[in-house]
């Protein structure tokens, strides 16, 4: 991050009441989540995501409504003429554009997703947030954050701060151990979920009814068997806020029925079954493999499947190959991406699974989708830069 050019721009953060957001795999749905609860408690609410699935102008968002393209680049003329003669790089300026946009809608409260790790991530630049959010750790971007989950969780235990609560999710004790050791230097009180604490009442493709603690008989519009998780993250965050705010027990059971999130587990049509999954990392795969599990059970899937290059695709196939009756390989539209050829040649020597190379990512999610006889799941995954153009051939925007 660059303190400098936030300072030229007059610090916008300070004042304004943020929910910091970190984490490997969740913290998007979790931001999601907790912003639509607090829109239906009353308050006018400000979310800052990354990354975008379509268009920037998706990054920042007002009570649910994404800010016009004029309103875009009217903010990056503002921070680029701030920016001259200073080392930036573009998320440091998003977040400052993010931040100017806050404080002149003047937000009640703003849900702020870290986007890079979280002790140098441009986000990192607030000081005394309202509560620090920490979802799932995973090995990802090991080349900046570390090689072991204990030096991940490090960096992403960067945005606790001094006095100020921090919710963790359940998860490795090695991770936990970090989170833990760090509050406790920073006196930060910390809450750690209780997966025993929840229960599943129903599961289905229309939805899913849970309860936890004290918030009984909770239904999800989202998917996902990851989810629990999730939601226990945020009720125990909406439970720290609640030391603050009035956030009535009816606006977090409309929210979380009302919530959405596309490319998680979203359901794009339901028969024949066709399902898009951001999943682009192991840890992100093997919750896939549990949805699989948990709602397509006893069933072979086709899935649709591009990769980035700089992902552990070997083991994601790993993980996803025992489930596949045929895999459809594609190219992300992205500079990063492995060759749905390269990907072939790996599926072909290591697992006897039926394969086909698509020319382009909608010419291979059309393949899957329409072809005569068409029974089997479908389920796309592999990487978020193929999720808009999935959508777009669904007619959902």
């Amino acid at each position: 991050m660059n303190k400098e050019l936030f300072a030229r721009l007059g610090n916008p953060q300070i004042g304004q009441n943020f929910i910091h957001v970190a984490g490997t795999n969740g913290k998007g749905s979790t931001c999601a989540m907790l912003a639509k609860i607090l829109q239906c408690a009353g308050f006018k609410v400000g979310l800052y995501t990354s990354p975008h699935l379509a268009r920037y102008e998706e990054r920042i968002q007002i009570n649910g409504k994404e800010i016009s393209q004029d309103e875009w680049n009217a903010l990056k003329e503002i921070v680029d003429e701030k920016a001259v003669g200073l080392e930036t790089v573009e998320f440091d300026r998003m977040t400052a554009m993010a931040f100017l946009k806050f404080k002149e809608e003047n937000c009640d409260l703003v849900v702020l997703e870290v986007g890079l790790g979280g002790r140098f991530d441009a986000t990192n630049v607030i000081e005394n947030p309202l509560v620090s959010v920490i979802a799932t750790i995973g090995l990802e971007h090991t080349e900046i954050l570390g090689n072991t989950i204990s030096q991940i969780a490090f960096e992403k235990a960067g945005i606790i701060k001094e006095l100020c609560p921090t919710v963790v999710s359940y998860q490795t004790k090695e991770a936990l151990d970090v989170f833990k050791k760090i509050a406790e230097e920073k006196k930060s009180a910390i809450t750690i979920t209780d997966p025993s604490k929840e229960t599943l009442h129903s599961l289905s493709l229309e939805g899913q009814v849970i309860s936890y603690k004290e918030h009984k008989g909770i239904r999800l519009n989202l998917l996902g068997s990851y989810q629990y998780k999730n939601v226990a993250l945020v009720l125990d965050t909406i439970d720290v806020l609640r030391k603050q705010y009035d956030i009535p027990e009816d606006a977090v059971k409309e929210g979380l029925s009302k919530v959405t999130w596309p490319g998680r587990f979203e359901v794009l049509r339901k028969s024949p079954l066709v399902i898009l999954d951001g999943a682009h990392n192991p840890n992100g795969v093997e919750e896939l493999t549990e949805c699989i599990k948990a709602y397509i059970p006893k069933k072979k899937i086709h899935f649709v499947m591009g990769v980035l290059a700089d992902k552990d695709y070997e083991e994601m196939l790993n993980l996803i190959a025992p489930y596949a009756k045929k895999f459809t390989l594609v190219t992300p539209s992205s500079k990063r991406a492995l060759s749905a050829s390269n990907l072939e040649q790996i599926i072909k020597q290591k697992y006897s699974v039926e394969t086909e190379i698509a020319e382009n990512v909608s010419a291979g999610v059309l393949s899957a989708t329409t072809h005569q006889g068409f029974k089997t799941p479908v389920v796309i995954f592999g990487s978020l830069y193929q999720v808009a153009e999935v959508r777009e051939l669904f007619n959902l925007d």
